[in-house]
């Protein structure tokens, strides 16, 4: 196509080759193997000029359209590297993109208001390729070898809360072997321990196991509500804990006391040829993620005082 617009503007193979830098003979050869595939003329020659057929003339101007898309196409990929521009479909764990991730979704759009996002909470680690994402946010303690290419935001960790009605009811654990008189909620998913619990405390690493519980949930957030109707004492992500820390609706129970830390990563595929909008959101998360982290973690930390 660009060899016979070449021709047909310049109105020569001469002249094309001279544009084209390439040689007379290529020109023609080009030219002739385009009319054999179409079975249709598109330039009459003889020796002095060269006229367009009508149907070269209607072709003449669909190829024009065609390249300048060709084109437009090629400078927008192009600058797919330097401009934030197009939507981003995010993977994120469902506490943490609750909590952390749409919060910074709307700040960082504030700066980039040309990406738009599609995002989606579950608590598990997708396949990335195989389900389209740019990007998945999650917790775990490590990450195996996937060839991708992973982000860490920071760490946090879960703590134990209860409602002030049920600890009143209750009475409060003084100590983590103590938990086997009380209803102990739990969280069934890929990232919360289902049986025994591990804690973090004054003398160092404490497993307990917890009896038969009264209720099962995937998600911290459910979990949050079912603690604040008293049903019993749960794992609570600081992200989920903090607004009732702070509200008086959650008590945290065994302050000095934790759960083992997970860090926090953003996960993509490449490394090399990165697009503009996903490395500004990167280096977004990476300044902004921190500090909503240790702002809650402050929080849960003065809890101690309750």
């Amino acid at each position: 196509m660009r060899f016979f617009i070449a021709v047909a503007q310049s109105g020569s193979f001469t002249a094309a080759a001279e544009i084209l830098d390439t040689t007379t003979t290529n020109v023609s050869k080009a030219v002739s193997s385009l009319e054999a595939r179409l079975q249709t003329r598109l330039i009459n020659r003889t020796t002095r000029r060269l006229v367009l057929t009508e149907a070269g003339a209607r072709y003449l101007q669909r190829c024009e359209k065609i390249l300048d898309e060709v084109r437009e196409a090629d400078e927008e990929a192009g600058t797919a590297h330097t401009l934030p521009v197009g939507r981003l479909k995010i993977h994120a764990m469902a506490a943490i993109g609750t909590h952390y991730v749409i919060d910074a979704i709307a700040r960082y759009r504030e700066i980039h208001p040309s990406v738009m996002f599609d995002l989606t909470l579950t608590n598990r680690l997708p396949d990335l390729l195989e389900e389209g994402y740019d990007m998945s946010i999650v917790l775990a303690r490590d990450l195996s070898d996937s060839g991708f290419v992973a982000q860490r935001l920071g760490i946090t960790y879960s703590i134990l809360c209860a409602s002030p009605a049920y600890l009143k009811k209750r009475g409060v654990p003084d100590s983590p072997g103590s938990l086997g008189s009380h209803d102990c909620l739990r969280i069934v998913n890929t990232v919360m321990p289902v049986k025994n619990w591990v804690f973090e405390g004054p003398d160092g690493v404490e497993t307990v196991n917890i009896p038969l519980s009264p209720f099962h949930v995937n998600t911290a957030d459910a979990m949050t509500i079912a603690i604040k109707n008293g049903m019993g004492i749960g794992i609570q992500p600081i992200a989920s804990a903090v607004s009732g820390l702070r509200e008086g609706t959650l008590v945290r129970v065994l302050p000095e006391y934790h759960f083992e830390g997970f860090n926090l990563f953003a996960i993509y595929p490449s490394r090399k040829f990165v697009d503009a909008k996903i490395k500004t959101w990167v280096d977004f998360l990476k300044s902004y993620i921190p500090e909503l982290l240790a702002c809650d973690e402050e929080i849960a930390a003065s809890a101690k005082k309750l």
